[in-house]
């Protein structure tokens, strides 16, 4: 095999080619580690990583004492992984900082019907302001399960937010985003130093293996310092 990249992503993208090929059909199991270690003659530890990267782009499903089962062969079926914009910003050469504006436990009247439905009585409110490159960028209001207690949130200044639910075993399986173009009050505009009436509005729900929402956001974006992105690798 001619070695052009990480033998590793070669191999991932000989397996990818045999699923798409259909050589390896869905829901049929592909060669065992063994088998794969002899053909492409490289080490376990290669064809494994090669194997997680086809797990993680939604191609194979690994079977504990079972083996690897094929359950994709979309082309695209990397479109749904999109890099995060956070990252998208930093790979351009821009530095982004977040600062904990605010952390709070509140109590939810049932009279607010969507956040009581998403997590009852009471959940925390985690109110953030992103710099980009020392300039007010994203206001943001996340509304999140009430785990753990407030200084432990605090954490957040440098920890990701989905870490920090993953502790708690909550895991994102899912992202729903929609956005619009809101009129913002004085005290938004103050807070991201702008003098624009209107600014990009992101709403998202974050959504677990059973289908729970742990996590609202509301975010306010300042296009007129850097539009929003959203970068698909395919």
């Amino acid at each position: 095999m001619k070695r052009t990249k990480l033998l590793y992503l070669e191999i991932a993208d000989s397996i990818r080619k045999k699923i798409l090929e259909g050589v390896y059909p869905i829901n049929s199991m592909i060669p065992t580690e063994t088998e794969l270690e002899e053909e492409y003659s490289v080490s376990k530890i290669t064809i494994r990583k090669a194997v997680e990267l086809l797990v993680i782009d939604g191609y194979l499903e690994k079977r504990s004492g079972k083996g690897t089962k094929v359950i994709s062969n979309r082309l695209f079926n990397n479109l749904s992984k999109a890099r995060s914009f956070s990252s998208i910003l930093e790979s351009k050469g821009h530095l982004l900082k977040k600062e904990i504006l605010s952390i709070e436990k509140i109590e939810i009247e049932e009279a607010n019907k969507e956040l009581y439905s998403l997590f009852g009585s009471e959940a925390f409110k985690l109110t953030r302001l992103y710099f980009l490159d020392d300039h007010p960028y994203i206001y943001f209001q996340h509304f999140l399960p009430a785990l753990g207690n407030e200084k432990q949130l605090e954490r957040l200044e440098k920890q990701s937010l989905y870490k920090w639910l993953a502790s708690y075993g909550k895991q994102v399986t899912q992202f729903e985003d929609s956005f619009k173009v809101v009129e913002v009050s004085e005290e938004e505009k103050k807070i991201l130093q702008t003098e624009k009436s209107h600014v990009l509005k992101r709403i998202r729900r974050a959504i677990d293996n059973e289908n729970s929402v742990i996590e609202l956001s509301f975010a306010l974006y300042d296009t007129e310092k850097y539009p929003y992105i959203i970068d698909y690798e395919v």
